[in-house]
Formats: C-alpha cells, sequence, structure tokens
C-alpha cells in the first residue's frame, strides 16, 4: 500500500506537467510557421470581401433626406489621421478609413518601457489592421480602389473632461454623400463606426457594409518580454453568437468554409495573448466570413444588402473592440466576447480564483501579496482533508520501525508481510492512501491558477518585491523555483520514507524534477506552490510533534 501511495504521488505530479503541455500543444500545434516576417500583400482587391445576400434582404428605409440638406465636403486634408484619447494612440488612413494604427496607453509595450503597447499597425514587418467598408453595385470600395475620404483636420484630441469625440470622414459622388464617423468614448475602448450614406441622387444606391480585421502570420509582439522558453498562448481567429458564445478559429482553417454564421449580436475578432480586436454589428444582421490570401488572414462579416431610395438616408453601425482583455468590459460589448480570456477545462475553477484574487487585490493592492493570501485561503479551506492526511502519514512515520522489523521478519513471506502490515494500520488506524489527497486536490487548483496568471491582463508586469517585477512571466533569477524546490525536499523529510530503496531514489530525485519545471513557469505561480509548501510543512510539522507525544504516551502507559 505504501508503494502505491508513493507511485500515486509520482503519478499525479506527471500528470500535472504534461497536461499543461498537452494543453498548449492543442491550441498551438497547428499554427503557421513565423521563422520568418512575411511579406505583406500590396493587392487592394485582395482586401475587399466578396458582397452577400438578394435583394430581399433589403431593411426597412428611414425618413426622406432633402437635396440641399446634404453637407458638403470639408477641406482635403492628406496623411493620415491621428486620434488622442485617453486610452488610445490611433491612425486612420483617409484612404478606405481603415484603423491602421493603435497603441494602448494604460499598457506598456515591455516591463519598464516608456513606449505604449501598439496593437493594431501597418509597417513592412507587421500587418494588423481594422477595416470597414462599403461594397455591391454601388459601393465606394472596390477592387480598383478604396475610397478616398476628405476630412476636417488631420488631428483630433480628446480634452481632459470630454466624454466623446466624433471624427468625420466624408466621401461625395454622383449626389450621394457617405459620412464615416469614429466616435471614441472617455475610459472605455470600443469604437463606434457608422456611415451615414444620404441619397440625393435621382437614382437608388445599392450596397452593404463590411468589418473585418486583417492580419499577417507573425508572431504575437505580447509574448516577447516573456522569455524565450514560456509557452505560447492562442493566436488566431474566434467568434461568437448569442446562441454559441466562444469559438476558436485557427489560421490554418480560414480557408476550410467552417465560417458562414450569421448573427445581429455576434462578434468576430482575432485573439492573442492579453489582447483582442472584434468587430460587432449593431443595427443589422451581419455574415461572418473568414479567408486567407496569400500570407494575409481576414475574419470579418457583411451586412445584407441595402436600397437607399432617391431623397432618403439609411445609417449603418457597428464596434470595433482594440484592447486587453478584460473580462468585465468586453462582457459589455458582446455575449462570450469576455470569453477570450480562455481558461480552458478547468474554467470554473479559474473563475472562483480570479474573483477572489481580484477581491483580495482591491483592498491590499499588491498581486503578489494576494496571491500568498489566496494560498493561505486555498489551504484553510482544505485543512481538514490536509489535517486527515496528515496525521496519517505522520502515524506511518511512527510506525515506521514496526514495519521495518516486519520485513527483517517475514522478508520471504510477502503474503504473511501483508496480513500483519494490515493488522497495524488498523490497529493504528492508519490509511496508507490518505497522503494522495492533498496532492490530489491541489492539483485541479495548481492548473486553474497557471492559466489565471497566463492569461489575466491584469496580472501582465505586476510586481511583488524586490527582483519579481513580472508575476506572469518566469523568476528571471530563478530564485523561487529554487526556495520551492528545497521546500519539496524539506517536506519529503518529514513523511515517511519509502522502503522499497529504488523508490526512496526516485522520491529524492523529484524536487529537482519539479525544481526543473518551474524554472520557467510564471512566477506568481511558483510562489503559490512554494507558499503551499510551507503552510504544508508547518501544518505537518504541527501534526508530527503531535502524533510523536501520542505515541510516547502510549509507549508509557504500556510500560506502567
Amino acid at each position: 500500500m505504501q508503494k502505491i501511495f508513493r507511485v500515486m504521488i509520482i503519478i499525479a505530479m506527471l500528470i500535472t506537467a504534461y497536461l499543461l503541455i498537452l494543453a498548449w500543444r492543442d491550441d498551438y500545434a497547428d499554427a503557421p510557421a513565423v521563422d520568418a516576417v512575411p511579406e505583406t500583400s500590396t493587392s487592394v482587391g485582395a482586401d475587399i470581401p466578396a458582397t452577400t445576400g438578394a435583394a430581399g434582404d433589403i431593411p426597412a428605409q428611414t425618413l426622406p433626406v432633402d437635396a440641399s440638406a446634404v453637407a458638403a465636403a470639408p477641406e482635403t486634408n492628406t496623411g493620415l489621421i491621428t486620434v488622442t484619447t485617453d486610452r488610445y494612440d490611433i491612425k486612420i488612413n483617409p484612404e478606405g478609413g481603415d484603423i491602421v494604427y493603435a497603441a494602448l496607453k494604460q499598457y506598456d509595450a515591455t516591463l519598464n518601457s516608456e513606449k505604449p503597447f501598439v496593437l493594431l499597425e501597418n509597417n513592412s514587418g507587421r500587418v494588423y489592421v481594422a477595416q470597414s467598408g462599403l461594397i455591391g453595385p454601388n459601393g465606394i470600395d472596390t477592387a480598383e480602389g478604396r475610397a478616398k475620404y476628405s476630412h476636417a483636420a488631420n488631428n483630433y484630441v480628446m480634452e481632459k473632461g470630454q466624454q466623446t469625440l466624433s471624427v468625420p470622414l466624408t466621401y461625395q459622388k454622383d449626389g450621394v454623400t457617405v459620412t464615416k464617423t469614429f466616435t471614441f468614448t472617455q475610459d472605455k475602448y470600443p469604437i463606434d463606426i457608422s456611415y451615414q450614406i444620404q441619397n440625393a441622387s435621382a437614382k437608388a444606391w445599392q450596397g452593404q457594409m463590411f468589418a473585418q480585421l486583417k492580419r499577417d502570420d507573425s508572431k504575437d509582439p505580447g509574448m516577447s518580454d516573456k522569455g524565450a522558453l514560456s509557452m505560447a498562448t492562442y493566436l488566431g481567429g474566434a467568434w461568437g453568437t448569442h446562441e454559441d458564445p466562444y469559438n476558436k478559429l485557427k489560421f490554418g482553417k480560414f480557408n476550410d468554409g467552417e465560417l458562414t454564421t450569421t448573427s445581429d449580436e455576434g462578434w468576430v475578432g482575432i485573439v492573442q495573448h492579453y489582447f483582442v480586436s472584434a468587430w460587432t454589428p449593431e443595427n443589422f444582421t451581419g455574415k461572418f466570413f473568414s479567408r486567407e490570401t496569400g500570407n494575409d488572414y481576414f475574419i470579418g462579416f457583411n451586412s445584407q444588402p441595402v436600397n437607399v431610395a432617391p431623397n432618403k438616408q439609411i445609417t449603418l453601425n457597428a464596434t470595433l473592440y482594440a484592447g486587453p482583455k478584460v473580462q468585465s468590459e468586453l462582457k459589455e460589448v458582446a455575449v462570450g466576447l469576455n470569453q477570450t480570456v480562455d481558461y480552458g477545462l478547468l474554467w470554473p475553477i479559474s473563475k472562483i480564483l480570479f474573483a477572489i484574487l481580484d477581491g483580495i487585490h482591491k483592498v491590499i493592492g499588491n498581486w503578489g501579496w494576494s496571491i500568498i493570501l489566496l494560498t493561505l485561503l486555498v489551504k484553510i479551506a482544505l485543512m481538514w482533508v490536509s489535517n486527515k492526511s496528515y496525521y496519517s502519514m505522520a502515524k506511518m512515520r511512527a510506525i515506521a520501525p514496526r514495519l521495518a522489523a516486519l520485513k527483517e521478519e517475514h522478508g520471504d513471506d510477502r503474503m504473511k508481510m501483508s496480513q500483519e502490515m494490515m493488522a497495524i494500520y488498523k490497529e493504528e488506524k492508519v490509511n496508507p492512501m490518505a497522503g494522495c489527497l492533498p496532492i490530489l486536490m491541489q492539483m485541479p487548483i495548481f492548473l486553474a491558477l497557471y492559466w489565471v496568471l497566463v492569461e489575466s491582463v491584469e496580472l501582465r508586469h505586476a510586481p511583488w518585491i524586490l527582483w519579481i517585477q513580472d508575476l506572469s512571466a518566469m523568476d528571471p533569477w530563478f530564485i523561487l523555483p529554487l526556495l520551492m524546490g528545497a521546500s519539496m525536499f524539506i517536506q519529503q523529510q518529514l513523511n515517511p520514507q519509502p522502503a522499497d530503496p529504488m523508490q526512496a531514489k526516485v522520491m529524492k530525485f523529484l524536487p529537482i524534477i519539479f525544481t526543473a519545471f518551474m524554472l520557467f513557469f510564471p512566477a506568481g505561480l511558483v510562489l503559490y506552490w512554494t507558499v503551499n509548501n510551507l503552510f504544508s510543512m508547518t501544518q505537518q510539522y504541527i501534526i508530527n510533534r503531535k502524533v510523536e507525544e501520542e505515541q510516547k504516551r502510549r509507549t508509557v502507559k504500556v510500560l506502567d
């Protein structure tokens, strides 16, 4: 029984490591190769999605528009339009009206960097942009070229106290005026994009809106400061609807025809480490699509076709979220978008752990100390199981001399020795399997906390003390893993030693094996396991002393 107990502990620990590697492999083994930076597509036509829908899908029209009320085009400016808000540094290309650059001012590019994290950009090294336009019979975005908008200014700044900032772009042709407006809201990441189509011509205008994300297969910049040996997180497409909130779509499957959903409450996006970009239709049913052109990947939706009769107007709206994966904010944008914070199969436990961790952090303001307090709460919650287990292990330690004597006396008669051992276990009320319970119950918590630390942007670049300046990355000096290994070794000395010499050698190597694993794990996870070991050592030491005193009293009583 004692041998089975030891083997189960080893198996449980190795399974933990295997599950982490397996979870990583399932998400990222099929990712496209990124050894070299690809050349980006230069064809304008490759960016324009095919038109879809039928005339029967035309929505109801709005109030008529007086031709004299159509706004005149503002003075044409040149170059990119820059927009500065409390959360964004944005650049909009007036040709097409696409967002070609988005820097998140509240997140640094790398640890201690003075530069903001750049989510969207369009340069020779990386292409990741948010595109939208009007296509169809009278669409202003075609394979021959994108609409060239005029705009009143090249720079827009959200002043302190300003609630919203609007950036209008205007396009006029043949009596039709298209006003594309970007609306930014203070202290918010969602960007509202609206197309107001005013038809003052004598002919009906027909077309449809599209919104899409375009990305090449360059590496995830969010992983650049996590260490060369850190496990990658999911990089690829995703989408959701009210009925089916969260689905992944790997880059390699963008041309497989898997994405043909329609929804008026759904979303399509691209997910990377800590950050996500997603489009959501606002007042129409979008037809989702994905496609691959060369080294570029597209995911988005088309609206149903619209028909703007002469002297009438219509407005189409969509929302773009381009920011961190903060669950409370994502939940307000679209159903299921918060699930891009992907905690894996153990997500119920992960959500509970994060809720507790976040609540503690709101009180004490430090994620490292919050992890320590979370560890203490977990230990308290499992104390009733741990006490039984450690008491049984302490009894095993106390009766170890009697078991060794049995081995000497009945070494050649294994059946007799087993019977005598079971008699001793029954007499001492010892369950040799009880020692497995704490480690088995800790495994799901350990795995769930791993994904909390890896996926929660709140812990990105979160410091603890001294040399630990990022709890989501590995310990740069490997101090915590070494402390964890030392605590694991000391804890082993408090346990009964295996009778089998080979098994005893394996157990001695276990702290070394797990120290090697922990070298490249997030520092916050190693902190949790180290503190857990320290609490367990204290608990086990107290119980060992208690059992020793009980054994002494029993011995004295027998002698008397």
